[in-house]
């Protein structure tokens, strides 16, 4: 499997700018109009609740509730579209498809609404994905994810009224799952000679000027002996 590097590139950048903005230009339309679009949201094993799937993660109740989630899906997107640039948006596409889904079959029935399941499904995909590919900058970014989002994982459980917690949780399942099963394509960690398997202290040209002891050993070269002779040649000037 070939092998990227970390990049920053324009979508790193108009990723999130626009899933921020779509989720804002929504609520802004809501509020304009005078409309209520809570309909759209899932509704639980109702064919009709079915098109939440599409719509529900622009859709927010309240100012708070789209600002709560503002900061945070822009940071992840962000995330993983820098470090995992290759499957960034299929990750998000089919995962909010995958995790809407499962809220149609699990939660309770009511509608859910809000872009609180993508952000569990980029948490857990960024986390989970840092630790199974055995890369220290994905693994501390996982480490980053934790920090400043680990407080997340208890509203994956209903420990407040008024959240879809099962949105929560089915983000969470959807993003673990896609880390298992998502090949991802990740730098190389650079090795140096010192650390390879097969090097030798003998050939390195390096130690060659140290001793048993550690103290450094002046060499000088054959060449550099060599008596270095100075020839001069004088132009006699032309005279009238």
């Amino acid at each position: 499997m070939s092998k990227d590097s970390f990049k920053f590139s324009n979508v790193v950048v108009l990723a999130p700018l626009v899933a921020v903005l779509a989720i804002w230009i929504v609520f802004w339309v809501e509020v304009q109009f005078g409309i209520n679009l809570n309909d759209y949201g899932v509704y639980p094993r109702r064919l009709f609740g079915l098109k939440g799937v599409l719509f529900s993660p622009f859709i927010h109740g309240s100012i708070a509730h789209l600002y709560n989630n503002t900061i945070p899906l822009a940071v992840l997107t962000a995330f993983l579209f820098y470090f995992y640039q290759s499957v960034a948006l299929r990750v998000l596409l089919f995962g909010t498809l995958a995790s809407g889904l499962l809220t149609w079959a699990i939660a309770r029935p009511s509608y859910h609404i809000g872009a609180s399941g993508v952000i569990y499904l980029l948490a857990s995909f960024i986390f989970f994905k840092g630790i199974l590919a055995k890369n220290y900058r994905l693994v501390a970014l996982s480490l980053i994810v934790v920090f400043i989002y680990g407080s997340m994982i208890w509203y994956i459980f209903p420990v407040k009224d008024g959240i879809s917690w099962e949105g929560h949780l089915s983000g969470f399942i959807i993003g673990l799952i896609l880390a298992f099963v998502t090949r991802v394509r990740v730098p190389e960690v650079r090795k140096y000679d010192w650390e390879r398997d097969d090097f030798n202290e003998e050939d390195d040209p390096f130690l060659k000027h140290f001793d048993e002891h550690g103290k450094f050993i002046e060499t000088t070269t054959g060449e550099a002996e060599e008596k270095i002779e100075i020839k001069y040649h004088y132009k006699e000037s032309d005279r009238d």
